[in-house]
């Protein structure tokens, strides 16, 4: 068919031949899953020896495989796809103890989530007790083994057996930098940075002896000739992104694989992502992470069971502390304020009243020390924010999330968003009963422009590093705070 398109007796032939190029390239999929064989290995070997030790525990103990033993199966392998994915367990570790710890937080993670099912259901005396203990640890144990083994066996491949690929870097700045370190110091990578080049010849300050400066990337077909390259990172500032098309004509007949690496590092991202559209990739700059899918719905049914279980559990304190609040003085036992929540959408947050019935002012002000508005049974329940219980039910509801930054007064954020920089973006995701800023010790009245930019900051901080794990660890840490000095 080529040779008949060059042929001047069928001019047709060309627009055939484009047109038909265009439909295949449009069916292609830009964005593909690259996961490993040895991933795959991983997954299939841990959900495997998960199931192999609780069928032998319950033989060896119970006599048989029963139908309650069989439902915990499934469960226990839809929570692991589901969690093991969204935690990163089979992506390449760098050192084997960062892979085992991440390994049983999503095995912790697992275990918590059956158990948390269990009460909910109440099937919990179904199960024999030293079988489920003795399956959480043996199961645990059996997956270390496991990653160890790939582990070792995959280093000793990539280190002894595989071949290779000559790398070059193209860039000056911190991505160049970042992409030429971890290529050196990750042994799961096979390439080897042969050096680097930049546009006009730039100097760069970080081209030691293992990443020799190459020179103008305009000489780039020669050097990739000399030194034998055959895969090049491109990650040139955004100012100089031109010079791509130019790099890619330069090596259109050189049999080198061409990646391009945008510089998001000089962007002020805030929780980016990588996803598809019809094919074609979409690097997502300022995204909510309540978009996330899977960990998202984990945290979103987390909240919704968690809540649930705390205001039953909770129950005898909701109702002494409403019955005190009425016998104490006059007014509602539940104080309401409309506050902005995810993506500025306002809701009513609950609280127990701790303060004297007065007139709102149109500037809420914060309470402080020695306050005369708050009430003897406030003043005790702010300092242990057990005022702050009633929004359990704004969790029940999902207007808030346990986890998140703390909702402000409207005023507030007025005032605040023309003062502290990215001060609204803290809406990108739901606000929370506690969150990163209340646990490194920002909890309560900000005295100072600068004492809010300091939450802020840690709630953008939450926001771009949120994680299922990150929220796990917050609410373990919040008991430990609730009697901080600056909760008045």
């Amino acid at each position: 068919m080529t040779n008949n398109a060059a042929l001047p007796s069928q001019p047709e032939a060309p627009t055939l031949l484009r047109n038909y190029s265009t439909v295949q390239v449009s069916r292609k999929r830009l964005l593909r899953n690259h996961d490993t064989f040895i991933q795959w290995v991983q997954h299939v070997l841990n959900i495997s020896c998960v199931c192999a030790c609780l069928v032998l525990l319950t033989y060896s103990e119970v006599g048989e495989f029963t139908v309650p033993y069989r439902s915990l199966i499934a469960f226990t392998v839809l929570l692991m796809v589901l969690v093991y994915r969204s935690l990163g367990i089979y992506r390449r570790f760098e050192n084997l103890e960062g892979g085992v710890r991440q390994l049983c937080r999503a095995w912790g993670l697992v275990v918590i989530l059956l158990g948390v099912l269990s009460a909910i259901t109440g099937v919990t005396d179904i199960f024999s007790k030293s079988v489920i203990i003795e399956w959480g640890v043996m199961s645990i144990a059996a997956q270390i083994l496991i990653f160890y083994i790939t582990y070792k066996i995959h280093a000793w491949y990539s280190q002894r057996v595989q071949v290779r690929i000559p790398t070059l870097i193209i860039g000056a700045g911190n991505m160049a930098q970042h992409l030429a370190e971890r290529i050196t110091s990750n042994i799961w990578l096979p390439e080897e940075v042969v050096g680097v080049m930049t546009r006009d010849a730039v100097p760069i300050d970080w081209a030691k002896e293992q990443y020799p400066f190459l020179g103008d990337v305009d000489q780039i077909a020669d050097v990739v000739k000399e030194k034998g390259v055959k895969r090049i990172y491109v990650a040139l500032a955004f100012h100089n992104i031109d010079k791509l098309l130019d790099i890619q004509e330069r090596l259109k007949d050189v049999n080198v694989d061409l990646i391009w690496a945008p510089d998001i590092f000089s962007l002020n991202l805030l929780n980016h992502s990588v996803r598809e559209m019809a094919g074609v990739p979409l690097i997502n700059l300022n995204e909510t992470p309540l978009l996330a899918g899977g960990p998202a719905f984990v945290k979103y049914t987390l909240d919704k069971l968690f809540s649930l279980i705390a205001i039953v559990m909770l129950s005898p304190i909701l109702i002494s502390v409403a019955l005190i609040i009425k016998a104490t003085s006059k007014g509602p036992i539940i104080f309401k304020q409309i506050r902005d929540g995810w993506d500025g959408k306002q809701f009513h947050v609950y609280k127990f009243r701790s303060m004297y019935v007065h007139t709102p002012e149109k500037i809420v002000k914060q309470a402080t020390k020695g306050d005369p508005r708050i009430t003897p049974i406030g003043r005790f329940i702010r300092r242990t924010s057990i005022d702050e219980l009633p929004q359990l039910f704004n969790v029940l509801e999902g207007s808030m999330s346990l986890v998140g930054p703390r909702p402000h007064a409207v005023s507030h954020n007025q005032f605040y968003s023309g003062q502290v920089k990215q001060y609204l973006a803290r809406h990108r995701i739901k606000p929370g009963m506690t969150g990163l800023a209340q646990v490194n010790g920002h909890r309560g009245e900000t005295e100072t422009v600068e004492a809010m930019e300091k939450r802020v900051r840690y709630d953008l901080e939450y926001i771009k590093n949120w994680s299922l794990s990150l929220d796990l660890k917050i609410l373990f840490k919040t008991p430990f705070v609730l009697f901080s000095k600056n909760a008045y």
